[in-house]
């Protein structure tokens, strides 16, 4: 992208300037709900709360309230924290200090950050969902059949369908129609609903060899739908878009923790993950694509931020939960200066990784 910033009109320039902006703000916006999340639900359980910080680093603003907590605003827009009294250290005689609340009171704050991040994304797909539709697979173009067999029209799909449930699957997202396709074979049938001409339908289509071009432009045979892909947006009906939600919601939540787990066996390259500045650029290019796109990555991110802040990562709100839930089983928690350093190490550890990961995106 920054290759790209010199060869750009100032105008441009100061598009791209906006649109990051923009990505900043979505990012801003996802850490903040989140730990309001933990805010409200301090609050509500009568948790002493020290400071609420909307980024971090030297405060740009900063107001205490005559019960003694602090809002803050600070000059680096890439975080932010709820810093409730006692957290950290035992010993505190407030009784209303962190840890000398019970343990399920602690695990509902811990989880209320995750919960407001999944609410908002929900919120946010529901809006998308309901003012332009769901993303369903397009057919493009329709690929000639291999060979001289010929292949009744009843059974091929046709330019301008879109899939919307493949062997009584529905798809939601880009891996659904393959992953419902399995291993079908060449001649079997496949149960497809779809929308053509704005009516939807059942059909059977045929699996068949079909020609198609390779990377490098050459013609070769391959077994399967025999279309180009594309996508294109539909509106269900208003209590379908609901189950719409919730389902895609969920499917992308297990996408991202199928991508972690990938990614720890080595099945996805550490290229395919970014720290806070990648998140940034590459949220930049989706946002100047429109309105649409921008809730669509603000609802992902916001599930991403839910679904990593729950892994019993050291620093992280699962770690704390891990803690705590082994502290009710034990009658007993560990001892805080062990947890602390854990903490301590765990979140330097993340800094590094974070940094390093976004200094080889930059280099690769």
């Amino acid at each position: 992208m920054l290759n790209s910033l010199v060869c750009m009109s100032f105008t441009e320039v100061l598009s791209w300037i906006g649109y990051a902006l923009i990505a900043v703000l979505i990012l801003l916006i996802m850490i903040t709900v989140h730990e309001f999340g933990h805010y409200i639900a301090g609050k509500l359980l009568h948790f002493k709360i020290n400071e609420f910080s909307i980024g971090f680093g030297t405060p740009i603003y900063s107001k205490q309230k005559s019960n003694g907590e602090r809002f803050s605003v600070r000059v680096i827009p890439l975080g932010g924290y709820c810093a409730f009294e006692g957290e950290d250290e035992d010993g505190n005689d407030n009784k209303e200090a962190f840890n000398n609340q019970k343990p399920y009171k602690r695990l509902i704050v811990l989880a209320m950050g995750a919960v407001f991040n999944f609410l908002l994304a929900f919120l946010i797909i529901l809006i998308m969902f309901f003012s332009f539709g769901q993303s369903l697979p397009k057919v493009n173009e329709v690929l000639k059949t291999s060979g001289s067999v010929e292949y009744s029209e009843e059974y091929l799909l046709k330019e301008g369908d879109l899939i919307v449930n493949v062997e009584g699957k529905n798809i939601y997202l880009s891996t659904d129609l393959t992953n419902a396709l399995g291993k079908k074979e060449l001649n079997e049938f496949v149960n497809m609903e779809i929308i053509r001409n704005n009516e939807r339908i059942n059909v059977k289509v045929l699996i068949r060899k079909y020609i198609n071009e390779d990377s490098s432009g050459n013609k070769v045979e391959k077994i399967g739908l025999g279309i180009i892909r594309g996508a294109d947006s539909y509106r269900f009906g208003f209590f379908e878009t609901l189950g719409r939600v919730f389902v895609y919601c969920f499917k992308l939540a297990i996408a991202l923790i199928v991508s972690l787990g990938q990614i720890i066996v080595g099945a996805i390259g550490i290229n395919q993950i970014g720290g806070p500045i990648t998140t940034i650029v590459e949220t930049t290019k989706i946002v100047s694509y429109g309105f649409r796109e921008i809730l669509e990555i603000t609802a992902f991110i916001g599930v991403n931020l839910a679904v990593f802040n729950l892994l019993p990562i050291p620093s992280l709100d699962g770690s704390r939960i891990t803690f705590t839930l082994i502290e009710m089983i034990r009658k007993k928690p560990i001892d805080k200066k062990i947890e602390r350093t854990i903490h301590a190490v765990g979140l330097m550890t993340i800094f590094i990784f974070v940094i390093l990961i976004d200094i080889l995106h930059f280099i690769l």
